[in-house]
């Protein structure tokens, strides 16, 4: 019985879906195929193979994945030092989570850091007006010009705009 976009059993899915839930909620835990073979209900192999097939990556770089993405987090939001940022996002070593994060990022995690920390200084010289104003979609235009152009109305010269 084959459905969905991966043609994989919507049953199978909702069971890797399960697992893919349980490494979201608790990156920071060692997740051996084995263990998330258990929480699927299917072998290891059939796991591995099915996981990688309906998420495009295998498991084990998911996880990396999300544990990166916790961790510059962690870097842009809080003042922890990076070593405590690697052993509370999982990672038996900094040596190992700087390089990892360096392949996923291609940048060290003190360089994110850095970085966000200047953006967060720049964005303090700029008048909060400006920058709602930056973050706001399509205001290019204003909303009574957007309402006319789109009714057809016609300009001051008798001709109909075209948007």
């Amino acid at each position: 019985m084959s459905g969905g976009p991966t043609g994989q059993d919507p049953e199978l899915l909702r069971r890797l879906l399960r697992a893919k839930d349980r490494m979201d909620g608790a990156s920071h835990e060692e997740w051996p195929v084995r263990r998330l073979a258990r929480v699927s209900g299917v072998s290891e192999a059939h796991f591995a193979r099915s996981f990688k097939q309906a998420f495009g990556v295998p498991p084990h770089r998911y996880l990396l994945t999300r544990r990166v993405e916790r961790a510059m987090t962690l870097l842009r939001d809080t003042d922890l030092p990076i070593t405590e940022i690697a052993f509370a996002t999982g990672w038996g070593s900094l040596g190992t989570f700087g390089r990892t994060f360096r392949d996923i990022t291609g940048e060290s995690p003190g360089a994110v850091r850095a970085r966000a920390r200047a953006a967060a200084r720049e964005l303090g010289l700029v008048p909060g007006c400006f920058l709602a104003a930056a973050h706001r979609p399509d205001l290019t235009i204003a909303v009574s010009e957007k309402r006319r152009r789109l009714a057809g109305d016609t300009n001051r010269s008798g001709e109909t705009e075209v948007p």
